[in-house]
């Protein structure tokens, strides 16, 4: 232990002195109170300290303990299904403590350290089960426990053990969090849980190419702006425009094995949404709680603003913990914005030089250290995981080109830009598709080959529909739809039915709140074969009003509330209701020329 003293407070800022002998983000204990804080700088013998507590009552002169240690989280069975605070301290554990306001120095165990867990041994790379005396390395499955329902946790041997092999190891039973389960012959203890470093990204042995979609049953996302497992995207979109909401979906359906979702500086009524409506939330995978494969950090704009400023690291290292167990991991970081934000503060509180709009000149490299542990890997111990990241952007008033969208815009490759105009239309999810785009199309066109052939064709085709219609209302806007060729009405007509009947869905309909792959491009291939064929039987003389009176039409444009996603064989029936009435059509147009 190293000790010093206060010789500054500045807000959450604090300057000591006698800490020399400290590292560069060594832990510290604050005052009386033993605040938890972080060295962020040394400066000729002076340190500057960041507090993740409220520092009220704070003076000069007060002590300031080192635990010679960096900030560090503790990952073992039990993190699934709890709310944590950026710094992981338990919420609902503190509040059942202490009442519900959190006390400075207040300190609770991340993981229930009296609760028994049943280990169960697991075998050895040569297929014999883990015993005294074999062979260890970093990452190296030891056992499992079952976590929740929904999780079977790994038991690894921590990355930092240096010990090859087994002195001693106790084999199946029950055990707590703290019980010492094996002893490496350098006399080094492994328990079922281990620290690692927020900061420090957890090592791996490869980094694989990304190549499979992240499915959310979200049509807009999985076909036109599709995220791969291990992908990044971003979310910008002023008040109002629905982040969080999307957020929520994404979370709900998106077929990774576990989720983590971090509130950075939102609102405390709508974090107490979260944590409200989670819980209650059927995860269609199991039949049970969402909560089940969930892990929840709450930090809200009235805590601690350091707090906020490290909730993210915490929520990518424990998302790290469980892909090294070979799961994909989905992070729902909601909003990268007020992460920002609390960097601003405190650089300007170390009265660091502002760049453009008072944001430090290093938050483009903060944003790329975060976004970049993102991936598809190999763990230590051979099995394929992913972290995908998922960042809401809260640029002030829906501008697009403020720092913090920009910046992050060099870092992702999805990005699912929020229209202000949809979302007043009450058109969810509000993604706009001019503005929005996804470079991991390619990456994920051999998987939707495999699955459904005509995703690549039919996504470009009705794209370019979109982006047709966009240039026909600037014309219809000055001079009216009635001067625009009855072939360029029909693209207004088809784009209406794309917006309606396919990119608009609703989270509150038992069918719609879900579309499986084969629905969404069964659904847009139906609405594009019309395109071409009414397209055809115009060109042969038929009014676009006779099209558009079509009853297939609307059938067309009710397929996704009125057929499950198990009935799919309903879907041919209205193709034939299609080919009956365009056909009929397409022979009396061919036949007489006129009507």
């Amino acid at each position: 232990m190293i000790e010093g003293k206060i010789v500054r407070v500045s807000g959450p800022i604090v300057f000591a002195e006698g800490l020399e002998g400290c590292g560069l983000y060594d832990v510290v204990h604050v005052g009386e109170k033993e605040l938890i804080g972080e060295i962020i700088r040394q400066n000729a013998g002076r340190a500057t300290i960041q507090v993740y507590e409220d520092v009220t009552g704070l003076q000069v002169g007060g002590k300031v303990v080192s635990e010679g240690r960096p900030l560090s989280l503790r990952l073992g069975p039990g993190l699934v299904g709890t709310i944590y605070d950026g710094i992981q301290r338990p919420l609902k554990a503190m509040y059942e403590d202490k009442g519900a306001f959190l006390l400075a120095g207040q300190r609770t165990e991340p993981l229930d350290v009296n609760q028994k867990w049943h280990f169960e041994v697991g075998k050895s790379s040569d297929g014999t089960a883990v015993a005294a005396g074999a062979a260890i390395y970093p990452g190296m499955p030891l056992g499992t426990v079952q976590e929740t329902p929904s999780i079977l946790h790994t038991i690894m041997v921590p990355p930092s053990v240096r010990g090859r092999v087994l002195k001693t190891f106790a084999g199946d039973g029950d055990y707590t969090v703290d019980e010492v389960i094996g002893v490496t012959e350098l006399d080094e203890e492994i328990k079922l849980s281990q620290y690692w470093p927020v900061r420090k990204p957890r090592p791996y042995a490869q980094k694989l190419t990304v190549s499979q979609p992240l499915v959310t049953g979200l049509r807009v996302i999985d076909v036109f702006f599709p995220l791969s497992k291990g992908g990044t995207a971003a979310i910008p979109g002023g008040f109002g425009t629905g982040k969080t909401m999307t957020q929520h979906a994404v979370a709900k359906w998106c077929d990774a094995d576990l989720i983590v979702y971090i509130g950075c500086g939102e609102r405390g009524n709508e974090m107490t949404d979260v944590l409200n409506e989670f819980p209650e939330i059927i995860d269609p995978r199991t039949g049970r709680s969402l909560m089940e494969r969930t892990i929840l950090i709450a930090n809200t704009s009235n805590m601690p603003v350091a707090a906020r400023e490290v909730s993210l690291y915490s929520g990518i290292t424990l998302a790290e913990y469980y892909r090294d167990m070979g799961m994909a991991v989905a992070i729902m970081a909601d909003s990268t914005s007020r992460w920002a934000e609390a960097l601003r503060e405190l650089s300007g509180r170390m009265e660091e030089m502002p760049a453009e709009e008072g944001f430090p000149a290093y938050l483009p490299t903060r944003l790329a250290e975060f976004y970049e542990r993102a991936g598809r890997i190999t763990s230590l111990c051979q099995r394929e995981g992913s972290v995908s990241v998922i960042g809401a952007v809260s640029p002030p008033g829906g501008d697009f080109s403020e720092p913090v969208t920009q910046h992050t815009k060099r870092f992702i490759r999805c990005f699912w830009a929020l229209d202000r105009e949809l979302a007043n239309a009450r058109h969810y999810p509000a993604i706009g598709w001019i503005d929005s785009y996804s470079e991991y199309a390619e990456e994920v066109k051999g998987w939707w080959e495999r699955h459904e052939p005509e995703w690549a064709t039919v996504r470009l085709d009705a794209l370019d529909l979109l982006k047709k219609e966009q240039r026909l209302q600037q014309i219809v806007r000055l001079i009216g739809p009635d001067a625009l060729p009855e072939s360029e009405r029909l693209i207004l007509t088809v784009a209406d039915m794309i917006k309606n009947g396919f990119l608009q869905q609703d989270q509150f309909d038992k069918v719609d709140a879900y579309c499986v792959s084969e629905k969404q491009i069964a659904i847009l291939v139906l609405i594009m074969n019309f395109y071409r064929r009414a397209l055809a039987v115009i060109k042969q003389g038929a009014p676009l009003l006779r099209v558009n009176s079509l009853p297939v039409k609307e059938e067309i444009v009710r397929i996704k509330s009125q057929v499950p996603n198990k009935e799919l064989e309903k879907i041919k029936i209205v193709e034939g209701h299609l080919d009956d009435q365009l056909g009929e059509l397409e022979r009396m147009y061919r036949n007489t020329g006129a009507v």
